[in-house]
């Protein structure tokens, strides 16, 4: 009997001391009540990208548990594996709905979001991505929002930013060109860079089989005499091209936008590679605000490191979902199509203030409209720049 009672003990605490690495229940689950919203998000938990899949979930939780604990609408989560993988992502999906869920938080990469919306618009859920940046995922359904700027916006932006604050520069771009965000991103950067005369003088493009030599590229980028190279790609190839950079002597400033963001947390990288990278992002976890203060102070208490935009994204995302709740007067009894159809009519009169923006506003389309930050990496955090 003794045997039987610990292995049950034993097995008992192997299920409370699972993480977000998997499919699993928030913490907050345990005080779900009939009286509670489920929420749901989808990510690569695993995998390569995981970091993003797992800063999503966390962030959410953060919220979810803050918001619980304040009494008023209750939230319980739950939380999906796609390993990055569009098909998964959809298998993760139908779970979510077969268990409840009412909106959505998520997808949290391009491609899953893009499959995954499909669904939710044939289905009447209403979805709510936080990081996810192309326009696909939204356009031509009404019940998909976006947290994050898209591709267009985060190239449009940069753009800008060099037009007004780099003015002299020499610049060059290197992007993926067969990933949506990637191209996204160059495209809308190089038609404003023509639009405002920037002078832009190399352009270059890799593959994701091409991801591991970008010499020809930065030696072509360091014979235009490139001082300003524009890398619109994710952390990963970024970590390569600026260790390539370093190799080759080849010091230009470079420029990113929120793909680069986790490229500080990859295993085995040198910091120091990073230091004075320019990124637009739209959270800096060393701001000293005190709403992102206690947000990392409560992150880094329980996960074991700071938060990066992605956790940021997806807690404003879950507040975001509270007012739009509330605002619409819903009650957790309510059919997820119920809710839907509620909140869809109450996303273009929303006003919100968050971590990654103030003053956060949504048209028709799902895109946000929210101020840009830039942040420079010095010291191996991230320094907001004017």
């Amino acid at each position: 009997m003794k045997k039987k009672f610990f292995a049950l003990l034993t097995a008992l605490s192997l299920v409370a001391g699972l993480t977000a690495c998997g499919n699993s229940d928030n913490a907050a689950d345990s005080d779900a009540t009939a009286n509670a919203f489920n929420l749901g998000t989808i990510g690569p938990l695993t995998g390569e990208n995981a970091i993003y899949g797992q800063s999503v979930a966390n962030g959410a939780k953060i919220a979810v548990d803050e918001i619980n604990a304040q009494g008023g609408t209750q939230f319980t989560l739950r939380n999906q594996d796609d390993v990055g993988d569009p098909e998964s992502a959809v298998n993760a999906y139908h779970d979510l709905l077969d268990n409840g869920m009412h909106v959505l938080v998520g997808a949290t990469t391009t491609g899953p979001a893009i499959e995954v919306s499909s669904n939710t618009n044939t289905d009447r859920v209403f979805m709510l991505t936080p990081t996810a940046t192309s326009p696909d995922v939204t356009t031509g359904k009404d019940n998909v929002f976006q947290v994050c700027f898209t591709d267009p916006a985060l190239g449009t932006l940069s753009a800008q930013y060099m037009a007004e604050h780099m003015p002299e520069a020499t610049i060059g771009v290197l992007y993926r060109s067969d990933d949506a965000y990637s191209q996204g991103v160059r495209d809308a950067f190089s038609a404003e860079a023509k639009k405002l005369g920037l002078n832009v003088v190399n352009e270059a493009s890799f593959t994701a089989d091409t991801s591991t030599n970008f010499e020809v590229q930065l030696t072509g980028a360091q014979s235009a005499g490139v001082d300003l190279l524009f890398i619109p790609v994710y952390f990963q190839p970024a970590s390569v091209i600026l260790n390539q950079a370093k190799a080759m002597g080849y010091a230009p400033t470079f420029f990113g936008v929120d793909g680069l963001d986790g490229l500080l947390a990859l295993p085995n990288f040198d910091a120091s590679l990073a230091e004075g990278v320019v990124m637009m992002t739209p959270f800096s976890a060393s701001s000293t605000e005190e709403a992102t203060a206690s947000f990392v102070k409560s992150y880094t208490d329980e996960f074991g490191t700071e938060p990066n935009q992605f956790a940021a994204d997806a807690y404003d995302a879950v507040y975001i979902v509270k007012a739009a709740l509330e605002k619409a007067g819903c009650t957790p009894d309510m059919s997820h199509a119920d809710v839907c159809e509620a909140l869809i009519s109450v996303m273009p009169q929303l006003n919100v203030d968050g971590l990654t923006g103030k003053n956060m506003t949504w048209d028709a389309s799902g895109a946000v409209s929210k101020a840009p930050m830039v942040v420079v990496i010095q010291d191996g955090t991230y320094v907001p720049l004017a």
